[in-house]
């Protein structure tokens, strides 16, 4: 199979891992709990696989080296903390307001966001310029989030606290993957960096979920019998991950990058169109709101290309 297809199916992850998320949330009517499950079940599989697969432990020892000499500041080692903040908003909003409006919401997020972090050189790779061009693009996928909703803002199966939390989402991750970014490079291998993730990602809601319990603020439930595609969200978490750190080596970040969120856009507006949450529905507000969100993803994209061009001169 093509690389850029599977990357588009990889984007197409991300929204069935949001609907999976999502309806689990629903049934158990605790967010929290459902971020729990979704991240400790993945959890557990990447386990077993660091336990059979010699090279995620190199990386753990590389990880140890590089911060025992100071290259890598230790609390950018609480990157999945932020993934499980991410999951915990996710499975929060999704039943609210749907796959497609939430897909749009959190890739606006990650675009402004992207914004700063190359500025501040979060990733590690150095601070990079912010031209005129990523501006627009930011704004532009902004301005989607808008348009997506324009017909659903007096609705009252619409909350606009969710949205805007879809955004947060979005920029949190944004950040989380930067983090992740700069863990790679001393680590020399994915894996690592996502079991790290996945633990910490896992502590924080455990924490959450005790602070919870013990001020009576969290009613922990039974888990529901089925469906059995509301379980899956930690597998695809896990998938994608593979997914992702094979096809990013030969496609590179940028195409892979337009693929995946053509993927997510386009999966995530299937999605809505078959499996709706309670209340959710596509119309051309929405429609036309994707579009704009991948134009902008795609400029965004072109101009980062550009920037870095003359660098390679040098």
């Amino acid at each position: 199979m093509r690389l850029d297809i599977l990357a588009a199916l990889s984007g197409a992850m991300i929204a069935l891992q949001a609907r999976a998320n999502g309806e689990l949330s629903h049934r158990l009517n605790n967010g929290l709990e459902a971020a729990l499950v979704s991240f400790g079940s993945g959890l557990i599989i990447i386990s077993v696989i660091a336990a059979f697969n010699p090279s995620i432990k190199t990386g753990i020892s590389n990880l140890r080296s590089s911060v025992s000499r100071g290259e890598i500041a230790r609390w950018k080692l609480l990157a999945g903390a932020l993934g499980g903040t991410f999951v915990a908003i996710q499975t929060q909003i999704v039943p609210l307001i749907g796959v497609a409006i939430y897909s749009v919401a959190s890739i606006a997020g990650q675009t402004a966001v992207s914004l700063v972090v190359d500025r501040i050189g979060l990733t590690g790779g150095g601070k990079k310029a912010i031209t005129p061009r990523r501006i627009s693009a930011a704004i532009l996928t902004v301005v989607a989030v808008l348009v997506s909703v324009l017909d659903r803002i007096d609705a009252k199966n619409l909350s606009m606290i969710a949205v805007v939390a879809g955004c947060i989402a979005g920029a949190v991750v944004g950040v989380q993957r930067a983090l992740n970014g700069e863990i790679n490079e001393y680590s020399h291998q994915s894996f690592t960096t996502s079991l790290l993730n996945f633990i910490t990602g896992t502590s924080l809601l455990v924490i959450l979920i005790l602070i919870g319990v013990l001020t009576h603020r969290i009613h922990l439930v039974a888990l529901p019998y089925g469906p059995w595609w509301i379980y899956t969200g930690g597998v695809i978490g896990v998938i994608y991950i593979a997914f992702t750190s094979t096809i990013v080596q030969h496609l590179g970040v940028l195409t892979f990058t337009l693929f995946s969120v053509g993927g997510q856009l386009v999966g995530s507006l299937i999605i809505d169109l078959v499996s709706p949450t309670h209340g959710v529905h596509v119309s051309s507000y929405l429609v036309t709101g994707i579009v704009m969100t991948y134009a902008g993803v795609i400029a965004g994209g072109v101009s980062s290309s550009r920037v870095r061009k003359p660098a390679k001169h040098k």
